[in-house]
């Protein structure tokens, strides 16, 4: 079936894009329902909070400063705290009443107190680089951490929702950042991925590995180290990454064509007031290239494989099958940059002006790639891969090169599945059945979805004038079926006496099972997890 496309001409979506204020202590929230015995932690979440310094607004959906929301569970009764997470982008513009560090689409102007000569100096100090950690939250060792992209990870308590301490990781491996997402083995060890400079002077992406907790007490973050690096396809221009696929013993990372233009950045930045957003550029001739690499020991597999240009944020899952690897992601079709269409002045617009915009923008469509591993040069023009339950194809080029063509798993006009979660703990780098996400109609979020990866099959929750978030999966502790388990998310229902609840969803048919509600709204939320 087809998502249901509901219409939001009220445009109560706007609310989720704006500021609130945190909360000085946890409120209780209203039951409807029964609350699973088996949650008995807390749901993190991580988003922007504040969407203006006084009458500074920020323009892009990134730029928002970072605030974290817990719902905690206990003995069946829920309660709702949050916190603005004191980065130093935070702490300086509350302080100095303005936007101190540029953001993602938001150019810091220098401070008008100081003089000229001062300005012009610390132009060459290099660029400040934003510590607003708003797009996720994972655990290393035994502590936790609010992340985005940049080098800059910032320590937090999820207990008190405190912030603890910012930890630059350019002092333990060479990278320029890593991703909001990482991949995190049963044991703690964790595995992320950011673009630095390699050989010669050149681009490349590193894979770092965090041990986990260390016998000794010591911090993991200080025994990282580079396991594999991967080529970049242009010299001074790294692609986009935003997450990496991972199977039980390869890496892989798909190389886009949206590319961050370094010499724009490291030379027009400051001089001309321009922001991350004015860096990006598209390549349309690369295409879209896949690499991979085996995780043990940590080496790049040289073979070449390429598709059609996609953007692409989030990897679904990644398995190995009968020597293939099987890569389900969230692909965006053609060269655009989709935070293009993410400022917050097109988010706001009306319902009949966020259609428009949407009408131009890529093609969200969720794909399967199949790499073959084991490849014999004379199988030129011939379809390599032998998958009986997959349409994807792998087609040898004269020059050796590997074309992939997809299978498209789920497809709907300007409704995307995004923010895919899978039950990860169990299925994670496996041959699986189920994928969860959050449907943006029109880049509005408005439904929760899952996919049957293999009969294409989907279940939909969806109510009027409800905005929900990334659906976190969390298993029934004797769960059998990989989709026995519950769904969290947080919707905001601008028009209810309480406007903001966690919704608790039976997995398996995304029945409800209970919600819990506030008398708070609530702004939008990006990523987090479940912390039992």
């Amino acid at each position: 079936m087809y998502f249901a496309i509901f219409e939001h001409p009220a445009g109560g979506y706007k609310k989720i894009f704006e500021t609130c204020e945190e909360l000085a202590e946890p409120l209780p929230a209203t039951v409807t329902g029964r609350i699973p015995s088996f949650l008995k932690g807390s749901l993190l979440r991580l988003g922007p909070g504040l969407f203006e310094i006084g009458d500074e607004p920020f323009y892009h959906l990134f730029d928002g400063q970072a605030l974290m929301h817990k719902f905690d569970f206990k003995n069946g009764q829920v309660t709702y705290h949050r916190k603005f997470i004191k980065t130093d982008a935070y702490v300086r513009a509350i302080t100095e009443k303005r936007v101190v560090i540029t953001e993602f689409g938001t150019f810091a102007y220098p401070d008008p107190c100081k003089n000229i000569f001062s300005r012009f100096f610390s132009y060459f100090k290099g660029v400040e680089v934003t510590d607003n950690c708003l797009v996720n939250v994972y655990p290393i060792g035994e502590d936790f951490y609010a992340v985005t992209e940049t080098n800059f990870i910032t320590k937090v308590n999820t207990d008190t929702l405190e912030t603890l301490k910012k930890v630059d990781m350019c002092n333990y491996v060479n990278i320029n950042g890593v991703t909001a997402h990482p991949h995190i083995e049963r044991d703690g060890t964790v595995y992320n991925i950011g673009n630095c400079m390699g050989k010669g002077a050149t681009l490349a992406y590193n894979i770092v590995k965090i041990p986990p907790t260390q016998k000794d007490k010591s911090d993991p973050i200080e025994k990282s180290k580079v396991v594999v690096q991967f080529p970049s396809a242009e010299r001074f221009k790294p692609s986009y990454v935003h997450s990496f696929g991972m199977s039980d013993n390869y890496f892989v990372f798909v190389e886009t064509p949206v590319k961050i233009n370094l010499l724009k950045f490291l030379s027009a930045w400051s001089i001309r007031g321009s922001n991350y957003m004015d860096c990006f550029e598209s390549n349309e001739a690369q295409g879209t290239l896949f690499h991979i690499a085996r995780k043990y020991p940590g080496e790049y597999i040289n073979d070449k494989f390429k598709g059609a240009p996609i953007g692409m944020f989030h990897h679904i899952n990644t398995y190995e099958d009968q020597g293939f690897i099987v890569v389900d992601l969230c692909a965006w079709k053609g060269i655009e940059f989709v935070y293009n269409y993410l400022w917050l002045a097109n988010l706001r617009a009306n319902w009949d002006e966020v259609k428009k915009a949407a009408m131009m923008a890529p093609q969200p469509e969720v794909r399967r790639y199949v790499i073959p591993l084991d490849i014999h040069k004379e199988e030129q023009g011939k379809n390599l891969v032998s998958l009986p339950y997959t349409t994807a194809t792998a087609v040898m080029h004269a020059d050796g090169m590997i074309w992939l063509e997809p299978e498209v798993l789920f497809s709907g006009p300007r409704q995307a599945f995004e923010f895919p979660q899978i039950n990860y703990k169990r299925f994670g780098g496996k041959n699986y059945s189920y994928a969860y996400g959050l449907g943006l109609n029109h880049f509005i979020p408005d439904r929760i979805c899952k996919l049957n990866v293999k009969t294409k099959e989907t279940w939909v929750w969806q109510e009027p004038d409800s905005y929900p978030s990334e659906p976190l999966f969390v298993q029934t502790p004797d769960g059998v079926d990989e989709d026995d388990g519950v769904l969290l998310t947080i919707v905001v229902a601008p028009g209810s006496q309480r406007p903001g609840y966690l919704l608790i969803l039976n997995a398996k048919d995304l029945s409800e099972i209970a919600r819990a509600e506030v008398e708070c709204s609530m702004p939008v939320t990006f990523h987090g997890m479940y912390k039992p």
